[in-house]
C-alpha cells in the first residue's frame, strides 16, 4: 500500500509521540501537527481503516506493527538527514524542514546510499 505523505507524517508523529508516553490521544497528535481534532479524526480514520493503527477504550491510538514498521521507516530517515544537513552546514530549523519535506519522496536506493556513504565516511546514521 501506497501513502500519501500526510498519512506518513501521521504515522511518524505518533510513533514519536508513543516514545515519550504510551497514551497517544487525538488532542496530541492535533497538537504536535498543528492540525484541527476534525482533520486528525478524518485521517486517524483512514489508518485505522488501512490496519496501520488501532484506538483502544480510553481513546488512545497505538501503532499496528505495520504501522510502526512504516512509522519507523520515515523516522529513520528524518532522524539521517536532519543530521546529515546539519552536518553540512545546514542550520538546525531549515535541516528538519527540509529533512520533513524530503523525506517522503527518496528512493530507498538513493536513502541506502546517503547511509553507506555516511558510514563508509565515519558518521552515524542515528
Amino acid at each position: 500500500m501506497a501513502l500519501q505523505e500526510s498519512g506518513e507524517m501521521y504515522l511518524e508523529t505518533i510513533y514519536v509521540l508513543s516514545k515519550k508516553s504510551n497514551a497517544v490521544r487525538g488532542i496530541d497528535i492535533a497538537d504536535h501537527l498543528g492540525y484541527s481534532k476534525p482533520s486528525v479524526s478524518r485521517a486517524v480514520g483512514l489508518l485505522k481503516d488501512e490496519g496501520l493503527l488501532t484506538k483502544d477504550a480510553d481513546g488512545y491510538y497505538k501503532l499496528t506493527a505495520a504501522g510502526e514498521k512504516i512509522a519507523k521507516n520515515i523516522y529513520e530517515r528524518h532522524t539521517v538527514l536532519s543530521k546529515l544537513l546539519i552536518d553540512l552546514g545546514v542550520d538546525e530549523k531549515t535541516a528538519t524542514e527540509d529533512a520533513c519535506r524530503v523525506e517522503h519522496y527518496i528512493s530507498d536506493t538513493t536513502f541506502n546510499a546517503i547511509k553507506n556513504h555516511i558510514k563508509k565516511h565515519g558518521g552515524s546514521t542515528s
